[in-house]
Formats: C-alpha cells, structure tokens, sequence
C-alpha cells in the first residue's frame, strides 16, 4: 500500500497533532544522534513542544555548542562587516581618483595645454570659462584698490586733523615768548631818577 503525501499545513486536530509531533520528534532526535557519530560532527537540538516542555540533544554540550555557534556567526559578522568597509572605501577612493584626474584636465586646459582633442563646443565653452574668471579677478582688484583708496583717505583726514591742532599750538606760543621778552626787558631798564654813589680814596695803599 502507497502512503500519501503528507500535506505541509497545521494539523487541526490535536490528538493527531501530538502524535505526529511525538513520532516526528523521536525520528529527528534519532537522525542528530546518528549524524554525530557517523560523521563525528557537533550536533545539537532543542525542541520545544506546544505544550512548552522541552526536549534536547547534544553531541557534546548543549551550551558548549551554542558558545561555539554565537563566536561564529560573530567572527562572520565582523569578517563581513569589514570586507563591506573594504568595498566601500575602495569605491570611494576610485570615484575621488576619477574627479582628481578631471580637476586637473580642466586645469591643463584652463592654462592652455592639451586643447588639441577638445571639440568646438568644447573650447566655446572653455572661453567662456576664462572670460568669467578674468571678470571675477578684474572685480576682486577694483575692490582691493578702492578699499585702500579709502584707507589712504582716512589717514589723510586724521594727519590733517592733527596739523590743525599743531597750527592752533603755534600761534598762542610765539606771543607768550614775546609778551615775557618784553616783561623782562622792562624789569633790566634802570630808572632815570636813580642816584649813584662813588667813593673814591687817592694815596698809598693802607692810608
């Protein structure tokens, strides 16, 4: 007699139900158990019935095993982790060599080296390029010039302003010189009215 395919959906019926997870589960118990020992390989299984109870296997131990699987898929995380970086910082630095390369075509030409593969439009463009640098460079000087016009005028005021103040100094010094030239010369003069006495001795020494 020919079993029928086992359809792949929840059983319905809960007596079945749990007989068919009791069969199954001893078979697939009984297939770790000869997969370790035939082929010496580190098995373990958990299984945890609708009920919750809990039945294992493990060809070692179960927590050994489990250590032992999260270290891999953690070294495999971080191997992939890294080669991932590796890709991206490559891609990077190809797509910047790429610009790098292009900056410094477009120099060559903005100095006038290797136009000859350049095309019509090509070289328009080129023209236009340099026409609104050298406006730029031409608005920048004009800029630079009339700021130290006007920093050379303001220093002009200030040395004026204090030449101003200088003049002022000099007009009042000369007349106070001259009114104490005139006060002193007053005070020397010797009055008209003024008697002067003389005496005077004729003979020898000690008389």
């Amino acid at each position: 007699m020919v079993r029928g395919k086992t359809e792949m959906r929840r059983i319905e019926n809960a007596a079945s139900r749990q007989v068919t997870f009791s069969k199954r589960r001893n078979g697939l118990l009984k297939k770790a158990y000869e997969l370790s020992v035939l082929c010496d390989a580190e098995v373990a299984l958990i299984v945890f019935s609708p009920r919750g109870k809990l039945y294992e296997f493990a060809s070692s131990s179960t927590q050994h095993i489990i250590d032992r699987y999260k270290a891999h898929t953690k070294a495999e995380s971080t191997n992939g982790t890294l080669e991932q970086n590796i890709q991206h910082w490559k891609s990077k630095a190809s797509t910047m060599e790429r610009k790098i390369e292009a900056i410094e075509a477009s120099k060559r030409r903005l100095l006038g080296e290797n136009l000859e593969p350049c095309s019509i439009p090509e070289l328009n463009e080129l023209e236009l390029q340099l026409e609104a640098a050298l406006r730029n460079i031409r608005s920048k000087k004009n800029q630079v010039l009339s700021d130290q016009i006007e920093e050379l005028k303001q220093k002009e005021r200030i040395l004026m302003e204090e030449n101003a103040v200088l003049r002022e100094k000099c007009k009042v010094g000369p007349e106070m010189i001259l009114n104490a030239q005139r006060d002193a010369a007053a005070q020397d003069k010797p009055r008209d009215n003024m008697e002067v006495i003389t005496e005077l001795f004729i003979g020898r020494p000690g008389t």
